[in-house]
């Protein structure tokens, strides 16, 4: 994976320098579990057992959601809410789950565990892109978030804005839609159009127009150098970063979810340990 080493030397220098404490939920996944010792033997993170619940753990959980201790520690004998809860006591600083778990399932203990950063409230994901020629890019939301309205698709841009810039150390951010400026009409359009007044962001406007400078000076819709594509859907989305991937050699690392108050990663169950290493390492970088 060459591609994917070059993008991540910087990464892999930061966890070493940051020495995370990550929890895995799913310590007897042999694929978790050989990628947990080999980035604790690289000095990469240090991998964080799941504790025994605990009055702190109870506690996490109540402020956070103010349910009641008994339904809490219910809750504390399933493997992904103690280790979210372990994340909001502090004992670990970021979780990575989903090899062996659905996507739906680590988005509720995060949400219940660690909860949603301050004003958001639409958790969303996305997927680190890196192409042949060294460019990266995020892309969002493709594994979340089906038909976001206007409220929901800004929630999605400000997530992704926070982590390009965690990421990659720069945000730029364009709105996606096939119609720039005010040149189309419709539903969807209309949502972008919203979002994007909302925020701030460029948008709407089409994929050309936000990578290429030239075309965008002649729809006059932003510099033409985004790095933050947000898509209308989860259509778009999903099939965009596939074509990428499958047409122009890129690599797809993620889904990452965004949004929470701490890094929470969503592993892929097809994950081969690599990935799994290489989601760690985005998911503490962007903490």
């Amino acid at each position: 994976m060459p591609v994917l080493e070059n993008a991540f030397s910087v990464t892999r220098e930061r966890m070493r320098e940051g020495r995370a404490r990550v929890v895995f939920p799913e310590p007897d996944e042999p694929r978790v579990a050989e990628a947990a010792l080999r980035m604790r033997a690289e000095g990469l993170c240090e991998p964080v057992a799941l504790a025994e619940p605990s009055d702190a753990h109870v506690a996490a959980l109540v402020d956070a959601r103010g349910m009641k201790a008994g339904v809490a520690r219910r809750l504390l004998t399933k493997p992904l809410y103690l280790g979210a809860a372990m994340v909001a006591a502090g004992e670990a600083d970021a979780m990575v789950a989903g090899a062996d778990s659905p996507t739906r399932r680590v988005i509720e203990a995060a949400g219940i565990g660690i909860g949603l950063a301050d004003g958001v409230e639409t958790p969303s994901s996305y997927f680190l892109m890196v192409f042949p020629d060294g460019r990266e890019f995020i892309f969002a939301d493709c594994a979340v978030n089906v038909a976001p309205d206007a409220g929901q698709l800004a929630d999605i841009a400000r997530a992704s804005e926070a982590s390009a810039r965690a990421l990659l150390g720069a945000a730029r951010v364009a709105l996606l839609s096939f119609s720039t400026g005010t040149s189309g009409a419709g539903d969807s359009v209309d949502t972008v159009r919203a979002a994007a007044a909302a925020t701030g962001f460029d948008g709407p406007v089409q994929a050309d127009a936000a990578l290429n400078p030239r075309i965008a000076a002649k729809k006059g819709v932003g510099a033409g150098d985004a790095n933050v594509l947000v898509f209308p859907s989860l259509d778009a989305g999903n099939i965009a970063y596939k074509l990428c991937q499958e047409l122009a050699g890129a690599q797809a690392v993620g889904p990452f979810l965004q949004g929470f108050r701490r890094p929470v990663c969503d592993l892929s169950r097809g994950a081969t340990v690599e990935d799994i290493i290489a989601a760690t390492a985005v998911t503490v970088s962007t903490g």
